[in-house]
């Protein structure tokens, strides 16, 4: 990682997203607790910079947190705290990174022409290229600019971001129509959409063998999926990772509560999902990416995270390079007939 910091005029994503035989991986991280003297997030920054300094990372993703109660009854294991400007920690990692950073936004609260303004400010201020907008975390809530809306005057702004969304197997497997969302999204603006963390593994296979399938039926052109895994390292961390609507088979779930180690476990169980996801959509082409996140600090699970993110390069890379080498052979063996 350079200490140079040159600002780009433009999103470095966009070139890298073009090249679907090859992962884009990113780190996932949230800005510090407002309560965090605005003095120390710079030494926050350092820490995870330093923490990540030997990973081969395309770039970094700074989530915005909502206060999602609106969205359930159960309460929420740990107390929801605000946090700084998710801007500023963005910029804050590019700059000491050289790696381009997906900035998250929820525009729930937002108007239309104050979150122009908001836009125009971090693609000056604050060199945001790479965006995701997040929507309502639930149908009750007063929304101030629809998600749809919210596209549309990210789309009409003066600046040109390289924008995605994201994508939600657990509401295909409720509504099965999360693949017409993404493909809306797309047609919105959207060019790459997250996941939530993974561990329901079908679920995930389902909206991704959909889309790709309707994407071929449209004509369209499948946009980057980035599949996003998180470790478990405790029955308190299990009972969030639910809170935050991610489905949790009663088969993993006593998997990981019951194991010796439990962030180990559920480490293994994440391999072991990303490998089947890939065993199974791996031939319709579709270009994927990883992004691991701790959703606690606890030191535990954060150093869970990053042997996990090792792991899964490492699993990604192989099965697109031997997808690419079947593809190779699959071009020559036509050659070869076309020629006879």
């Amino acid at each position: 990682m350079s200490d140079q910091y040159q600002p780009t005029p433009e999103s470095e994503l966009r070139v890298r997203y073009n090249d679907i035989t090859r992962g884009v991986y990113f780190i996932g991280t949230t800005p510090p607790k407002t309560s965090t003297p605005i003095e120390d997030v710079e030494g926050i920054a350092d820490r995870l910079v330093e923490r990540i300094r030997d990973l081969a990372i395309d770039g970094l993703i700074v989530y915005d947190i909502q206060d999602e109660a609106s969205r359930t009854n159960k309460p929420r294991p740990f107390p929801f705290k605000s946090t700084h400007d998710p801007r500023h920690y963005s910029s804050l990692l590019n700059k000491k990174t050289d790696r381009p950073v997906i900035t998250y936004k929820s525009v729930v609260q937002s108007e239309t022409e104050a979150f122009d303004e908001w836009l125009n400010e971090a693609w000056d201020e604050y060199r945001v290229r790479d965006m995701v907008l997040v929507g309502s975390p639930s149908a009750k809530n007063d929304v101030s600019l629809p998600l749809s809306k919210a596209y549309q005057t990210l789309a009409e702004n003066r600046n040109d971001f390289f924008t995605g969304g994201i994508m939600i197997a657990e509401r295909h497997a409720k509504k099965g129509n999360e693949h017409e969302r993404l493909i809306e999204k797309y047609k919105q603006g959207c060019n790459f959409f997250i996941s939530q963390a993974i561990y329901d593994t079908q679920a995930t296979i389902d909206i991704l063998t959909r889309y790709a399938i309707e994407c071929k039926e449209q004509g369209l052109k499948p946009q980057r999926i980035i599949l996003t895994f998180s470790p478990c390292g405790s029955a308190k961390t299990l009972e969030f990772i639910e809170w935050l609507g991610v489905s949790v088979p009663e088969a993993t779930s006593l998997r990981i509560l019951n194991a010796e180690n439990p962030l180990h476990e559920s480490i293994k169980m994440c391999c072991n999902s990303l490998n089947q996801i890939l065993d199974a959509v791996v031939e319709y082409d579709l270009p994927l990416g990883l992004n691991i996140e701790s959703l606690t600090n606890r030191k535990e699970e954060i150093d869970g995270s990053i042997l996990l993110y090792k792991l899964l390069r490492s699993s990604m890379d192989s099965h697109l390079a031997k997808h690419e080498f079947r593809l190779l052979k699959r071009k020559a063996r036509a050659n070869k007939l076309a020629s006879a």
